[in-house]
């Protein structure tokens, strides 16, 4: 008996001692066995539990590099496809290019929902969220590069390609040469003298004043008026009054031809006023952009293509690492385990 009680009150209690400053303590009681005769005695061990681990996610700079600069460059070719002499002589080939972009952007969904779905399932520990932002910023950079290299196209390239695809005409004579015989011509350059006859402007109106004015050389009344300068929102509609292209010129005895062929059935209808009031004949109108040098103003629709296609592919770069470094501190928020 005796040994059994020394055996029992060697065991050793559990400590309840609390270390101020650790962990918070769950506490819970351990009976612990009595000498023979005596009271049980109740004692609280305590367990220290495990604190909240807080996990910050590693950043991927391979995959920062990659969203940066492949949505830009995807955005860098399409926006020079759609804005140059390719969209100009091969269009099927920009339809095609396209389709490649698409088919990019497609690829990079995919594996982004193929990513998501092995998280979700737990077949990988692979985040993502990277492969999310990727195809978002892939299919905004074709979208992008569609839209504003078209524009950039239909305002300042195809203009400068189809004038460089007409002729230049020198020393053209107002009094002798017809309409018929020059509608080829991209720049015309007129004889000496020739001048715009503002007692002739006419104006017709579709929401806008579309603007004519005949070019004349001599005092004489001509056959037929075949050249025309015109312009939009540039007169009164009254008489006498043309204020467009260079009109205040004095050295400007040149034309650049009329490209926009949304305007041109609203200049014939404006032709054809002036011929009703001023009992003029007109047998082939050709309109054109009054001014003293063709060849430069030309040459500006070539420049500012190339600067608005400079500026909007360091537009772009600039908006992709702002957005970038946007999702790398969101995406590098720690997160409690």
């Amino acid at each position: 008996m005796i040994g059994q009680q020394s055996l029992i009150s060697s065991r050793p209690a559990l400590s309840s001692k609390v270390d101020y400053g650790s962990a918070p303590l769950r506490s819970e009681y351990v009976p612990v066995a009595a000498p023979l005769g005596t009271k049980p005695q109740m004692h609280f061990s305590t367990l220290q539990t495990s604190p909240a681990k807080v996990q910050r996610r590693r950043m991927n700079m391979v995959a920062i590099c990659l969203n940066i600069f492949l949505p830009w460059a995807l955005f860098s070719v399409i926006f020079a496809v759609m804005s140059f002499s390719l969209h100009y002589q091969h269009p099927w080939l920009v339809h095609l290019i396209l389709a490649f972009g698409a088919v990019l952007v497609l690829l990079a969904v995919a594996l982004a929902a193929r990513a998501w779905k092995k998280k979700r399932d737990g077949f990988s520990d692979r985040d993502p969220t990277w492969f999310m932002f990727a195809a978002i910023a892939l299919a905004i950079a074709l979208c992008l590069a569609v839209v504003f290299g078209d524009i950039n196209y239909w305002y300042n390239m195809q203009p400068f390609y189809d004038i460089n695809n007409l002729n230049s005409y020198p020393q053209v004579d107002p009094s002798k040469d017809k309409g018929q015989g020059l509608m080829d011509a991209g720049r015309v350059y007129f004889v000496e003298g020739s001048r715009l006859d503002a007692t002739k402007a006419m104006a017709f109106k579709n929401l806008d004043l579309y603007c004519v004015a005949p070019v004349v050389s001599g005092s004489s009344q001509l056959s037929s008026y075949d050249f025309w300068a015109v312009g939009v929102n540039c007169c009164s509609g009254v008489q006498s009054d043309f204020r467009c292209g260079e009109y205040n010129n004095q050295h400007a005895r040149a034309g650049l031809r009329l490209m926009k062929d949304d305007q041109r059935p609203f200049y014939r209808l404006a032709v054809q006023q002036a011929e009703s009031a001023y009992q003029i004949k007109a047998a082939h109108p050709l309109f054109f952009v009054w001014m003293q040098d063709p060849i430069a103003e030309v040459n500006s629709y070539r420049d500012d293509g190339f600067k608005y296609y400079l500026l909007g592919i360091f537009t772009h770069l600039a908006f992709s690492i702002f957005i970038v470094c946007c999702a790398v501190v969101a995406f590098s928020k720690p997160n409690r385990m």
